[in-house]
C-alpha cells in the first residue's frame, strides 16, 4: 500500500513539495502592491489602477483574452516600473522569495536587458541589479527557514537587432549569476532564424539558450528552434502535439519532428494556465500535456508569468492533480525532468535531485504512514 493507493496530494503537501522552475518571466511576476510602489516612487502614472488588489484582477483579466498579442501587452506596466537600480533589485528579491515561499528549490528567471534601459541603465548595471536582487532574495528566503537558487536567464526579444549583443552579455556573466540565454516575444513573423549570429556565437561558447518556440506558432518555430538554431530547450513547446496523431481505436503515431523530440529527450518547458490564456490549448483536460506525459516526452512545468496568469508552481500543480489525477510519483518525475534540463553543472544537478527532491517527495509520499490525530492500539 502507497499513498497513491489511498489520497491525491494535497494543496498543502503540493506546496510543500520541492519544486523546480524553468520558464518564469521576471517582469511577470511582479507583487501588485510593488507595481504601485514603484510606480509612485518613479512618477509612472499609466497604470490602470492604483489600488493593489484591483490591479491584480486587471492583469489577470487583461491578459486572459486568448491572444498572445494581448497577453503581451500587459507587460508595458511591469517593464514601465522596473527602470531602475533599485526597483530592478527589489522585483529580483521579491521573485526569489515568492518562489522559496511556495516551496520552489531552484528557479531559471529570465528577463530581456535591453527593455529596462529608459532611464539610462547599462545592460551591464541590469544585470548586475537582478543578479544582487536574486542573492538577496536567497538569503530572505533562508532567513525564513526556506532554500533556493536562482540563476538568470538573458532573454532577448525576437523583434529586435540585439541577440547577439545579449549573446555577449550572458556569456560574460555565465559565471556570475547568469546560466544561459532566451529569445521571447511574438512568434508569429519573427522566426528564430533572425538570430542565428547569437545562437551560433553562444554554441561556440559551449553556452546554454532555450528558445520560445511551439507556443503561438505551429511546428515550423519548433524545427527551427531546433535544427536551424540548436536549441537546448523549448519554450512551451506545446504545438508538438500537432505532430502527433490519435486514431480513434487510441493507437497513437509521431510524426518526425514529434519522434526526434521524444528520442533526443528535448525538454519542453509547459506553462498550462498560461497556454489557456494565449489560446495554445482550450482547457486543462484538453491541454497536450496529459498525452504527451504518457508518450514519455521530457516535460516540465512552469508558470511563465505568475502575476498575468494569477498562478504559482503549487497552483499548477493542483490543476494537474485535480485533471490529470496525477500523483506524487507524477510531481516529482516533473520535477526531476525539470532539474535534469537546468543549465547547471552536472554534479550539482544531481546533488539537488539525490539530496533535496528524492528525499523531499520521499517524506511527503509517508506522510500517510502517519495521520494526524492517530491512536495507538492498546
Amino acid at each position: 500500500m502507497t499513498s497513491e493507493t489511498t489520497n491525491l496530494p494535497t494543496a498543502e503537501q503540493i506546496r510543500r513539495a520541492p519544486k523546480v522552475l524553468l520558464h518564469d518571466h521576471l517582469d511577470g511576476g511582479l507583487r501588485p502592491a510593488t507595481i504601485v510602489d514603484l510606480a509612485r516612487e518613479t512618477g509612472y502614472d499609466g497604470l490602470p489602477e492604483t489600488d493593489p488588489e484591483k490591479l491584480g484582477i486587471w492583469f489577470r483579466e487583461a491578459a486572459d483574452s486568448g491572444s498572445l498579442e494581448r497577453y503581451l501587452e500587459t507587460f508595458a506596466h511591469t517593464c514601465a516600473v522596473m527602470q531602475t537600480r533599485d526597483a530592478l533589485a527589489r522585483v529580483a528579491a521579491e521573485c526569489a522569495e515568492d518562489l522559496a515561499a511556495d516551496g520552489v528549490v531552484y528557479a531559471e528567471v529570465r528577463y530581456a536587458p535591453e527593455q529596462h534601459l529608459e532611464k539610462g541603465l547599462s545592460l551591464e548595471e541590469v544585470v548586475e541589479a537582478v543578479n544582487e536582487g536574486f542573492r538577496e532574495g536567497e538569503r530572505r528566503a533562508r532567513a525564513n527557514g526556506h532554500r533556493i537558487r536562482v540563476g538568470a536567464l538573458l532573454t532577448a526579444m525576437r523583434h529586435a537587432a540585439r541577440a547577439l549583443e545579449i549573446a555577449e552579455l550572458a556569456n560574460h556573466y555565465r559565471d556570475l549569476g547568469v546560466v544561459g540565454f532566451d529569445i521571447a516575444g511574438a512568434e508569429a513573423g519573427y522566426p528564430p532564424t533572425r538570430h542565428l549570429d547569437a545562437f551560433e556565437y553562444l554554441k561556440r561558447e559551449n553556452n546554454h539558450f532555450t528558445i520560445h518556440a511551439g507556443e503561438a506558432f505551429g511546428l515550423p518555430s519548433i524545427w527551427q528552434a531546433l535544427q536551424w538554431c540548436g536549441a537546448d530547450r523549448l519554450g512551451h513547446g506545446v504545438r508538438i502535439i500537432d505532430d502527433i496523431q490519435v486514431d480513434d481505436d487510441g493507437e497513437v503515431k509521431l510524426g518526425r519532428l514529434a519522434s526526434y523530440v521524444r528520442d533526443k529527450r528535448i525538454p519542453l518547458e509547459m506553462c498550462p494556465t498560461s497556454n489557456l490564456q494565449t489560446g495554445a490549448a482550450t482547457s486543462y483536460a484538453e491541454h497536450p500535456i496529459g498525452l504527451l506525459r504518457r508518450l514519455q516526452f521530457r516535460l516540465t512545468v512552469n508558470t511563465d508569468n505568475r502575476l498575468m496568469s494569477g498562478t504559482s508552481m503549487s497552483r499548477e500543480f493542483e490543476h494537474l492533480v485535480e485533471t490529470f489525477r496525477y500523483t506524487f510519483d507524477d510531481m516529482q518525475w516533473f520535477t526531476v525532468n525539470g532539474m535534469k534540463s537546468a543549465f547547471l553543472p552536472f554534479d550539482e544537478r544531481l546533488a539537488m535531485i539525490n539530496d533535496v527532491i528524492k528525499p523531499g517527495y520521499a517524506e511527503l509520499k509517508s506522510e500517510w504512514l502517519f495521520p494526524k490525530g492517530r491512536a495507538d492500539s492498546a
